[in-house]
């Protein structure tokens, strides 16, 4: 009897425990944020910098900390971590509502191609001499515009599942991915093509409060609205018709979900350009480390998704005197752990050959 009621303690404790560790790594992970750079500062000296500008009046007498060293993690390095963060726990979080709603592993973020419209956006800002806010802004009015067009697709096509849905994606980003080429081709190599070509790869660089606010709103907003029908998720991955029978409204529900992973994906690519592998990888190691119950997975993939692009950004900011573009890192650590992962667990359902 004791052992039985330890079982189901340690059962229900368990995911608690998954969850206090994860909070646990991405509080360690934006303090290492705060003290790594090109101008290091100690830990601890962080950390008291930290809770003094989040408690007023709790600075010591004295000197504790340089002018210098406020600064650089109060106007720099916290709204990067902030802006960072909630890029990786959208597109993470994305991901994994995406390969519920298709009930396919292979699925990521930039399939249903807003990415490509929020690029061209943001191409089109720095091609006509836009300041960073135009591109910001250009390339989410572009994204939302993307998706908008993706939909009427969708129902001018007369579909409404998850085929039509995909084939507008694949139309409509390749649309704008032919567009962004035509820019980049237009470009003038010497004063505008650099500039498109970092931007199109992926980077914080310039991260002030005001984006902050801009990818924030959309994605706190948006993964909200997810995280609360994670239930209804649940059900649509067993099927269509499983979770009509259920009284699920597959349609609507399906719409909805898409349109907020929308906002979180074009609120992304405008504050910080094309960052792939995220949203398809992360969800696969949420999966393995919570289980498959989207109440527990969505959640997860947001915090995991945090952590790993604060780590890449560190490593981003750290490896090479010149900072290495974000979509550069998180695609070379990636591909590899994907395709490991993917023959790992070939045999479990991926293949169907």
């Amino acid at each position: 009897m004791t052992r039985n009621r330890n079982a189901k303690f340690v059962k229900r404790a368990g995911p608690a425990f998954t969850f206090i560790a994860l909070g646990t790594t991405l509080v360690a992970a934006v303090i290492v944020s705060l003290a790594i750079g090109r101008y290091p500062i100690p830990v601890a000296r962080a950390l008291r910098i930290l809770i003094a500008l989040a408690i007023p009046g709790t600075q010591p007498d004295g000197p504790a900390w340089d002018e210098e060293e406020r600064i650089i993690i109060q106007i720099v390095r916290l709204p990067r971590i902030a802006v960072a963060a909630l890029a990786g726990a959208g597109l993470a979080l994305s991901g994994a509502v995406l390969q519920g709603l298709f009930r396919n592993p292979l699925v990521a973020p930039q399939i249903i191609g807003i990415s490509s419209g929020a690029s061209f956006g943001g191409v089109l800002a720095i091609m006509i001499g836009l300041s960073s806010y135009g591109v910001v802004g250009l390339a989410f009015a572009f994204g939302i515009l993307s998706m908008i067009l993706v939909f009427g697709l969708s129902r001018l096509a007369g579909g409404t599942g998850i085929l039509s849905v995909v084939l507008s994606g694949i139309i409509v980003g390749g649309m704008f991915s032919a567009f962004v080429g035509l820019m980049q081709y237009l470009a003038d190599p010497d004063k505008k093509l650099p500039g498109i070509v970092y931007w199109l790869l992926g980077s914080f660089v310039g991260a002030d409060w005001t984006k902050a606010a801009v990818i924030g709103f959309p994605t706190v907003c948006a993964g909200a609205g997810l995280l609360l029908l994670r239930w209804r998720i649940n059900l649509l991955s067993l099927g269509d018709d499983d979770a009509s029978a259920l009284g699920v409204p597959v349609d609507v529900l399906r719409w909805v979900c898409l349109g907020l992973v929308s906002l979180i994906v074009a609120a992304q690519v405008s504050v910080s350009g094309g960052i792939g592998w995220v949203g398809l990888v992360i969800p696969h190691f949420a999966r393995m480390l919570v289980g498959p119950d989207h109440r527990r997975l969505l959640p997860a993939s947001a915090i995991m998704g945090a952590i790993y692009l604060l780590l890449m950004d560190d490593l981003a900011r750290t490896m090479v005197s010149q900072e290495i573009p974000i979509g550069i890192l998180t695609a070379i650590v990636g591909t590899p752990i994907f395709g490991f992962m993917f023959w790992k667990t070939q045999a479990k359902g991926w293949s169907h050959d």
